[in-house]
C-alpha cells in the first residue's frame, strides 16, 4: 500500500462574492476529493485553521478574504490483517477494482466475521489504496450478502467512493441486474414482468430482518422479469434494482409470495423433489449478473457480466430435469 510521507497543506482565500459560507461547506467545495464527513474529522482534529486560529466548529461562518489552511495527513494503516485470497478480478485501475464475488465470502468485518472477509483479501491484493476516511482501506460502494455471488465494485480512494455513492441509485448511470430462482413462481395472472414499489425498513419485530410491510421507511423499487418457467412451480427471473436496500430482492420476492430458493432468512422449506433441488445449492439462489456504470474519473462507461456459478447452474439443471406434474 502506498503511504504519502508528509502531510499536504492547502490554502484558500474566501472570495469577495462568497456570502459568509459555513466552514465545512467551504472546505468540502474545494478540489480535495474528500467527503463532508472527512472535512468534519479534519476540523475536529484541528487540521483546519482560519486566519491563524483553530475554529473547532464546522458551522463557523467565514468572512470575506479570510485565509483557510487545511492540512491533509497521510492515511494510516488499519488494524485489519491482509489475507491472501484467490480473488476473481474483472477490472482494476488506479481508482477502483471490479470483482466476481464467490458465495460464502463476507464483504466487511462484522461480529462473528473478524477475518476472512473480502476487505482482508483486498488489503493483500491492492497495493495503491489512496485512503478512505483517513485510513488505508477499500471503499465499499455496495455490498453483496455473504451467500450472494457476482459482480461488485470497490473504490480505492475517497474521491472515487464519494462519486460512485452519489450516483449509485441513478438508473441512467448505474445498471444492476441479478438472476434468481424463486418458488413458487409469479402466477400467470401476474404475468412475466412487473415492478415492486414499497416503503422499506427494519422488520418491526426481528431487527436482523428487513421488510416492505412498514408504516414508514425509505422507498424501494425492484423490477423483475420471468426468464424461464421451470418444473415444480419454480422460475428463473432477472431482477433489476432501481434502489439498493439491504436484502431488497430477497424481501420483495418473499413478501410477494415468490421466495428465493435456499433463502434461510426469508424463504421457506420445501419437501419432496423441490426440497431435493434446493439442497443442490444450499444458499439463496441469487447472483449479481451485470453491473454497468460510468467511471467517475475517466468518464468511460464500463459494463461487466458474469455467469452464475456452478451451484446455481446445478440447481437449474436439477429443476429442468424434474418431471412436470
Amino acid at each position: 500500500m502506498t503511504v504519502t510521507a508528509e502531510p499536504v497543506v492547502h490554502e484558500w482565500i474566501v472570495p469577495a462574492e462568497a456570502d459568509r459560507p459555513r466552514l465545512d461547506a467551504f472546505v468540502a467545495a474545494q478540489p480535495l476529493g474528500i467527503s463532508r464527513a472527512q472535512v468534519q474529522r479534519l476540523i475536529d482534529d484541528g487540521d483546519v485553521v482560519v486566519d491563524g486560529v483553530v475554529p473547532g466548529k464546522a458551522g463557523v461562518r467565514l468572512k470575506t478574504f479570510s485565509r483557510v489552511v487545511v492540512t491533509v495527513r497521510p492515511p494510516t494503516p488499519i488494524a485489519l490483517a491482509p489475507e491472501a485470497m484467490d480473488l476473481v478480478v474483472l477490472h482494476e485501475d488506479a481508482h477502483l477494482i471490479v470483482l466476481d464475488k464467490p458465495a460464502g465470502l463476507v464483504v466487511h468485518p462484522a461480529p462473528g466475521h473478524a477475518t476472512g472477509t473480502l476487505v482482508n483479501g483486498l488489503l493483500a491484493h491492492v497495493l495503491d489504496f489512496g485512503g478512505i476516511g483517513g485510513e488505508l482501506r477499500p471503499g465499499i460502494v455496495h455490498r453483496l450478502d455473504r451467500d450472494t455471488t457476482g459482480v461488485m465494485v470497490v473504490a480505492k480512494d475517497e474521491a472515487t467512493l464519494n462519486a460512485l455513492i452519489a450516483v449509485w441509485h441513478d438508473k441512467t448511470i448505474v445498471e444492476r441486474e441479478y438472476v434468481a430462482v424463486c418458488a413458487p413462481a409469479p402466477p400467470p395472472r401476474v404475468g412475466d414482468v412487473g415492478t415492486i414499489r414499497t416503503l422499506y425498513g427494519r422488520h418491526p419485530v426481528d431487527r436482523k430482518r428487513f421488510s416492505s410491510k412498514v408504516a414508514t421507511g425509505k422507498p424501494a423499487i425492484t423490477h423483475w422479469r420471468v426468464i424461464e418457467r421451470l418444473p415444480l412451480g419454480a422460475a428463473l427471473v432477472r431482477v433489476r434494482l432501481e434502489t439498493g436496500r439491504t436484502h431488497q430482492i430477497r424481501v420483495h420476492m418473499s413478501e410477494r409470495g415468490w421466495p428465493l430458493i435456499g433463502d434461510a432468512m426469508y424463504g421457506r422449506r420445501y419437501d419432496g423433489p423441490l426440497g431435493e433441488a434446493a439442497a443442490t445449492i444450499g444458499r439463496q439462489a441469487l447472483h449479481a449478473a451485470r453491473l454497468a456504470f460510468v467511471h467517475p474519473t475517466t468518464g468511460e462507461r464500463l459494463a461487466f457480466e458474469t455467469p452464475p456459478p456452478a451451484d446455481f447452474e446445478a440447481l437449474l439443471t436439477t429443476l429442468r430435469a424434474a418431471p412436470t406434474p
